[in-house]
Parts: C-alpha cells; sequence; structure tokens
C-alpha cells in the first residue's frame, strides 16, 4: 500500500490522464476542537475508460460522488486515496469528509493561544499536505482554479488566496465566507488561514494601475509588537523593485501577510496570503542580523509570488527553481531596495557557509535533484536547494551579466505564466537573452554535486614582484567536477591608518585546474591576496601562506565587511576540513570578533566559536578553553558599546556558553539587577536566555523555571520553559527530555523544537551518555509512526551529537549496518548526523597535535 506516499511515476502518469479544471472546497470550522467538515467538488477531464485516483488524508471519508454515481468510501478509499475507476471525458467528482485539525504545523493547525483561550487556525500544505484539508490531485503541475467557502464563527478573521469577502450571518454565532475562484494555481500554495487575528491594511498601486489591498495580521496577544508601518514600507518597496525587474504586475489580486503560532518555517508563500513565523513579531529586543533576515524573508516570500506561484515547477525535482531564485533576488532586492545595503556579506556569511556545509555531506545532491518521491522532496529543503542554489544563480548572473539575465527572466514569466515548467524552459530565455550556451554550464553546475576549493599560485622574484600568478581549482575525490567559474581576485594593503584596504581588482573567468593570470604579473605582491573577491564564485577558498598570516594579524582592520566575512569563512572552512587547529580558531574569533560591524558576521562566527569549543577542541583542553570563550565573551560585552548589537550578541552567547562559578554569579547579577552595562536592558526573551545559562551550569532549579513560566505564560514563555527544563546538565533529565517526545506523541511542534534545543545545550557531553542506546533502538519507530515534521524534528533533534565520540560514531555506524532497508530519507538523516561525528573526530585529532 502507498501509505502517504506518492512516486514521481505515479504523478507522471496522473497528469497523462487528467487535467484538473476547478476546486469548490467548502470547510465547516464549527463542528469541533479535533476535526472540521470538508466538502470538495473537482471538475477535470480524463480520458475516458482510463482510472487514477485523488489524494485525501482524513479520519472519515462520508461521501464519494463521480458523474453522479455513489461510491462506497469503504470500498475507494484506502491509505491516502480515493480510487477513481471509469473515468469519462469530462468528471465531477464530490467528496465528503471530516478532516482533523493537527498540532504539527502540518494541514490545518489549531493553536490556542495560553493568554487568553482564543483559537487560532493556518494552513501549511508544502509539500503534500492541502490533501489534509480537502480531496485533491497533489502534485504541483496540476493547477486549477480554487473556490473556498468558510463556515467560522463570525468573530474571527477568515483569508484565503482570493480577497476576503463580506460574510453572511450563519446562525447566532457563525457567519459564510465565500471566497471567489483563484487563477489557475497548484495546491500547495492554497490556503486558509482563520481566527480572532487583528488584522492592520493598507493598499499600493501596481505597475498595471490596479490597487492592490494589503493586510498584516497577528494573534490578539502579540498585536502590541506589530511593527505595521515598517512592515508595509518594506513590502511596497518590493513590489516596485520586483515589478520594475521582471517586467510582469504582481500577479494576484491582494496581498496579506500573516503572523501565525508555532509555524515550522520561516514563511510559507501561499498565493496572496503568506504566512510567517511569529518570531518575527519582536516582543523583545532582537539583533540586528534578526531584524535583516526578516526584510530577506519578506522579500523572499514576495518573489515567489512570480517564482513559484506565477510560474511553478512541473515537479519537485526543480524545487530549487522556486527556492534559490528567491533566495538570490530577495538579497538582491534588500541589498538595492532597502536600508541593508550589507545584505550580499550577510549571504556570504550565512547562506553561504550553510551551502558549503551541505555540499560537503555525504547525502550532497545537485541542485537539480533526484526526486523520486514525496519523502525525497522532504529532505531536500536544504542547504543545496535553497543556498547553493540561490549561490549558483549569483554565479550565474555574473556569468551571463544581470541586464542578460532579467531580460530572460521577464520573457520567462511572458511565455509561461500560470503554467508549470521545467528547467531547461527558463535556460532556454537566458540563452536567448545573453547569447551564452547554459547547456554545459547546467550540466556542471546544476547536474553535479560537490563544491571545488580555489587557490592561489604566486612566486616573486627577490623585490616582491609577481612573476606568476595561477588560481588553481581541487574538487573532492568523491565528486570530481572541474567548473566555470567567474570571480574576481582582490590586492589588498595595510595603508597608512592601519586598515587593509583594497588596491586592485581584476574579473576574470576561471576554468580548469589550473587558470593562468597574465594580467596580475608585474605587480608588486600586496599584503593579502584574496580570491574570490566580492563573494561573486560559489568555491572554498584558501588563502597563501602570507595572505593568511597578514588577514589573521590585520583581520580587524580589513575596511571592507564583505572581504572580512571571506577572510573569516576561509578559516572556519579551514577548521573544519581538519587544516587549522580548533584552538587557534577560538583565539582568533576572541582576539577580532570586539570590532565586527556586521551583525550576522558576528551571529555566524559566535555560533562557529561555541561549536568549535564544544566539539572540535580536543577532550582534553575543552573544559578549559570553553572557561576562556566565556571568559572572553563576558570582557567583549562589558568593552562593547553601550546598546550596541555586538554587546548584545556577545551577553545572549556569555549566556550559552556559561561554564563556571565566576559565570553563575554574574548571569545571577544580571538577573538580579546587581550589576548593569549600559545601554542593556534585560526582556523578557533575554531574562529566559540567562536563566537558561544557569541551568545549564546546574545553578537553577526546576521551581526557578517554573516560576518564570508563571510571570510569562505565553506561547514564547512555554517554549522557553520546555527548552530549559531540558537544558538540565544530568543524565536523569536528558532521558526525561528524550521520554517526553519518544513516548509521548502530544507536544506541539513548537515545544517539540524548543525540548530538542535544550536537550542538545551542553558543556559536558557525558550527560549524553545513556541516551546513545534508546536514541538508536526509537527512531524507526518514530519514522513510522509521527508526521514528516515531527518525525524529523526528533531523529535531527534528539541525535546526541555534543558526544561526537568513538562510541557515538560506532553506535550511528551499526544502525545504518543492520537497518539497509529502513525508510531513505531517515537514512540519510542518520548519515549526515555521523558525518558531523567523523569530522568533529577529525578536527579534535588534528587539535590534539597542535
Amino acid at each position: 500500500m502507498p501509505g502517504e506516499n506518492l512516486t514521481r511515476t505515479e504523478a507522471r502518469d496522473r497528469a497523462a490522464v487528467v487535467a484538473v479544471s476547478s476546486y469548490e472546497v467548502a470547510l465547516d470550522l464549527t463542528t469541533g476542537a479535533q476535526t472540521f467538515a470538508s466538502t470538495t467538488v473537482v471538475t477535470f477531464t480524463a480520458r475516458p475508460g482510463a482510472s487514477t485516483f485523488i489524494d485525501l488524508v482524513a479520519p472519515a471519508v462520508r461521501e464519494v460522488t463521480l458523474n453522479g454515481v455513489s461510491l462506497d468510501p469503504a470500498a475507494v478509499f484506502a491509505d491516502s486515496r480515493i480510487q477513481l475507476d471509469g473515468l469519462a471525458e469530462s468528471n465531477v467528482l464530490r467528496v465528503v469528509a471530516d478532516a482533523a485539525y493537527t498540532n504539527s504545523g502540518e494541514g490545518l493547525h489549531r493553536f490556542v493561544d495560553p493568554v487568553d483561550g482564543e483559537v487560532y487556525l493556518y494552513s501549511q500544505f508544502e509539500v503534500p499536505d492541502a490533501r489534509r484539508v480537502y480531496a485533491a490531485f497533489e502534485q504541483p503541475d496540476l493547477k486549477a482554479t480554487f473556490q473556498l467557502t468558510v463556515t467560522a464563527p463570525s468573530a474571527w478573521q477568515v483569508v484565503s488566496n482570493a480577497p476576503t469577502p463580506e460574510p453572511v450571518p450563519a446562525g447566532e454565532s457563525a457567519a459564510v465566507w465565500t471566497f471567489e475562484p483563484t487563477p489557475r494555481i497548484s495546491t500547495y500554495i492554497t490556503a486558509i488561514v482563520a481566527g480572532p487575528y487583528v488584522v492592520e491594511r493598507s493598499e499600493l498601486t501596481s505597475s498595471d494601475g490596479r490597487v492592490i489591498p494589503l493586510g498584516l495580521f497577528v494573534r490578539a496577544s502579540l498585536a502590541e509588537h506589530l511593527d505595521a508601518e515598517y512592515l508595509f514600507d518594506i513590502t511596497r518597496k518590493g513590489f516596485a523593485f520586483y515589478e520594475e525587474k521582471f517586467a510582469y504586475p504582481y500577479p494576484f489580486a491582494k496581498y496579506d501577510q500573516l503572523f501565525v503560532p508555532e509555524f515550522n518555517a520561516g514563511a510559507m508563500e501561499n498565493a496572496g496570503c503568506v504566512t510567517f513565523t511569529e518570531t518575527y513579531v519582536f516582543r523583545s529586543k532582537v539583533t540586528d542580523a534578526i531584524k535583516e533576515r526578516r526584510v530577506v524573508t519578506i522579500l523572499h516570500e514576495l518573489a515567489h509570488m512570480w517564482f513559484g506561484d506565477l510560474v511553478t515547477m512541473r515537479w519537485w525535482n526543480d524545487l530549487w527553481l522556486n527556492e534559490s531564485f528567491a533566495e538570490w533576488a530577495s538579497t538582491l532586492a534588500t541589498a538595492e531596495a532597502t536600508e541593508w545595503h550589507g545584505a550580499w556579506t550577510t549571504f556570504a556569511a550565512m547562506e553561504k557557509s550553510w551551502a558549503y556545509r551541505q555540499d560537503q555531506l555525504p547525502s550532497t545532491h545537485p541542485i537539480v535533484a533526484t526526486i523520486n518521491d514525496l519523502e525525497d522532496v522532504q529532505v531536500n529543503f536544504d542547504g543545496i536547494t535553497y543556498a547553493k542554489g540561490g549561490s549558483v544563480l549569483k554565479q550565474l548572473v555574473a556569468w551571463v551579466g544581470i541586464d542578460a539575465f532579467m531580460a530572460g527572466v521577464a520573457q520567462y514569466f511572458a511565455k509561461h505564466e500560470y503554467g508549470s515548467t521545467e528547467l531547461v524552459d527558463l535556460l532556454t530565455e537566458l540563452e536567448a537573452t545573453s547569447g551564452r550556451e547554459l547547456t554545459t554550464w547546467s550540466k556542471l553546475w546544476l547536474e553535479t554535486a560537490g563544491v571545488n576549493t580555489l587557490r592561489p599560485l604566486i612566486t616573486l622574484d627577490e623585490s616582491g614582484v609577481i612573476t606568476e600568478f595561477a588560481v588553481l581549482q581541487s574538487a573532492a575525490a568523491d565528486y570530481p567536477t572541474i567548473r566555470p567559474h567567474r570571480l574576481a581576485i582582490g590586492f589588498y594593503d595595510v595603508d597608512d591608518a592601519g586598515a587593509l584596504v583594497r588596491t586592485h581588482r581584476l574579473e576574470l573567468d576561471v576554468d580548469g585546474v589550473s587558470t593562468a593570470v597574465p594580467e596580475l604579473v608585474g605587480r608588486t605582491r600586496p599584503d593579502l591576496v584574496l580570491i574570490n573577491d566580492d563573494d561573486l564564485a560559489y568555491a572554498k577558498i584558501r588563502l597563501d601562506d602570507a595572505s593568511l598570516a597578514a588577514a589573521t594579524e590585520h583581520l580587524a582592520a580589513i575596511a571592507d565587511p564583505l572581504a572580512r566575512s571571506l577572510v573569516w569563512g576561509s578559516v572556519w572552512d579551514a577548521v573544519r576540513d581538519g587544516e587549522t587547529p580548533a584552538s587557534d580558531y577560538v583565539r582568533l574569533v576572541l582576539g577580532n570578533i570586539a570590532t565586527e560591524t556586521e551583525s550576522t558576521t558576528i551571529r555566524t562566527t559566535l555560533a562557529q566559536l561555541a561549536l568549535a569549543a564544544r566539539s572540535y577542541v580536543a577532550p582534553e583542553p575543552r573544559s578549559a578553553t570553553i572557561t576562556e570563550v566565556g571568559d572572553g565573551l563576558w570582557a567583549l560585552a562589558q568593552a562593547a558599546g553601550a546598546g550596541s548589537d555586538a554587546q548584545f550578541q556577545f551577553v545572549k552567547y556569555f549566556a550559552n556558553l556559561a561554564s563556571t562559578p565566576g559565570h553563575v554569579r554574574v548571569l545571577r547579577s544580571l538577573l538580579d539587577a546587581d550589576v548593569t552595562l549600559a545601554g542593556l536592558t534585560i526582556d523578557t526573551d533575554l531574562r529566559w536566555e540567562l536563566l537558561e545559562g544557569l541551568v545549564l551550569c546546574g545553578a537553577a532549579a526546576q521551581d526557578e523555571i517554573d516560576a518564570a513560566l508563571a510571570l510569562d505564560n505565553t506561547s514564547n514563555g512555554q517554549q522557553s520553559a520546555a527548552r530549559a527544563t531540558a537544558t538540565h546538565p544530568t543524565s536523569e533529565a536528558k532521558l526525561a527530555a528524550f521520554a517526553s517526545l519518544v513516548a509521548d506523541d502530544s507536544a506541539p511542534n513548537a515545544i517539540v523544537r524548543a525540548t530538542t534545543v535544550g536537550y542538545g545545550h551542553i558543556n559536558d557531553a557525558s550527560s549524553l551518555s545513556e541516551v546513545v542506546a534508546p536514541y538508536f533502538a526509537a527512531i524507526e519507530g518514530i519514522w513510522a509512526d509521527r508526521s514528516y515534521h515531527i518525525a524529523e524534528t526528533i531523529v535531527e533533534g534528539l541525535f546526541p551529537a555534543a558526544l561526537a565520540d568513538e562510541r557515538l560514531l560506532n553506535a550511528a555506524q551499526a544502525w545504518l549496518d543492520t537497518h539497509p532497508d529502513a525508510a531513505p530519507a531517515l537514512r540519510r538523516l542518520i548519515v549526515e548526523s555521523l558525518a558531523g561525528v567523523e569530522r568533529a573526530l577529525r578536527a579534535q585529532a588534528v587539535d590534539a597535535r597542535s
């Protein structure tokens, strides 16, 4: 039986049989707290006499009627499918079912606000979860129009893809909303959001003269924190930017943005009805990195209205066409249309580091991935699909030129509006506008896996003049593709003020294992030679010995934030690859991070500092190193500018890495206001982080967590309490956190996620030793019994990665050896986790020899 899976072959076969015209979906959200009533009427054509199936995940199917003939649900409905035989050329199918609410962030999620007891609903359908709400041909290429009718409490807001109509009363406290049909869209971007949301409204004028209504929605208990005018301003800037660059007006009738509780991702691009995580409604101070990330996310989802919603991939192997394009376009828009002009530095620090990390895992795959079924696509929402794809698109833009690229994209939208495409459709338009042959480029960049490494080869004469310069390219043995790169080489020298500044730049095409650069011969060697200056190419870079020495000595003095980010990234790559001892990296960070100006670079670097200290430093000096890092971060916080982003981040990471009685005294003094830092406010969320630091050190008991929750009994507070509870540094606490997720399936997705974060927050990893055997005994059952997202969160989050020792390595390998037939997606998660352990052990060995 298929269960809830769907293969690419089945989808292709079904698309050859049917073409869908329209859906009429009626939902009654007043039937109780567990289920709601769902009626679907689908109009479609088919090859006469053919058979196929429609998808539905529901606890009960009441009626199935095909072309006026009643079918027995018990005979035609099984697993996630309703069998349809003897189809006519024109068909009308009616399905009546009881569908179930979820608490996993999939399908129609139901949340009860602990502040006021109000119920909030929202849908999340990507990849295959529209079928949890209505009967659907659940594949992206079977587009149709959708007309939604909703019965709900009359006090609620009800929002979908089409503009919200005036409700019609239906009894004492209910009403009916009947939406207009949508344009042709895919099932996974349809949406329903309902509840007593507070709404702010505005509008803009599209490039074609239409007035586009705008809405911002948030729960009532968070409404005071919604900065609506700023969000509307970013949205307007995004609209103007994309409509000009894409030469295509916004393709839908309105644009609502809804901040919803317990969301699994950053956001979702439902057509005209975008949902966002509530963490983007800032109830406490957040870093500038998070503020910028919110802007990028807003613009990412807006880009999807064209790339993904207007034109949609035919099957999920081209998921990257959606996500990579939105990553690239949103970074471009952020840099050029908003105040966050350093967005490409942020992209280098965060997105590309994610891409390089993912691309060196055993599970790496081509950007155009092989997607055999739905389980394949679920695990491919990864650093390849998003970050590497976006990086490669940046490389492609450099390769063909921005004007030719945008012209090709505009032709692509015009030709394929409201349709489905494959990669070749985009490349055809880009070839036409650029004059570049892109089939070879596609094979090398999109259809092969792995990341190349670039390094300079420099020969000098006695006076320091360059007599030979070449760029050397290498590839991993398992992924030996050598690729063409468009990149820049920067020369940097220390100026009279002590800053390391660029004095020369050369942009060129690099191909092959060695590319001679005669243009640089005859120049005096600078202090720093930076391959891939301006970060045009997707490749790891290495500095020659003289440049590494100069960069290490003068890292804080590099004037350009993007150049600094590239140096930070190069050194971190060398640590991960076992070329540089982790202890050296710890000292480099503590000695240079004080003057870093880019918030995301600080955030990324401090996260890497924590990983280096806890997992990459050799076991013997690890405790002393963690102490050194905690001491250093507190000193940095005290010296940082009053109220600065750097001060805030140093305090947050000090709490995260606290380990000594001295650190406990500082944390307690900050909480009690006995010690203050100028400009730093200990607000609600920071108070939770300081408390978690005390718990990490064994200096705060459960009653203190419970007291904090009593003062902040909100959704955020409950998540923080769950995280802090799981942080207790004992074997008993880690086993209890493990059991709370494995033995009990009632926790909502947000509590599951928070618990796994606290479970892994640890300085002394020995408290996880007792979890190894239960973990590997449980994961197959979890994968079989839980929804995909919950299973993935538990399997990834409960893997005791902090142990990073031979015992864990052997246990993971033994599980893989004895479970060859386990679900491929589950095996992939274990393979990736095992690779992290192997990398940590290699780094520890290098550090021990240093």
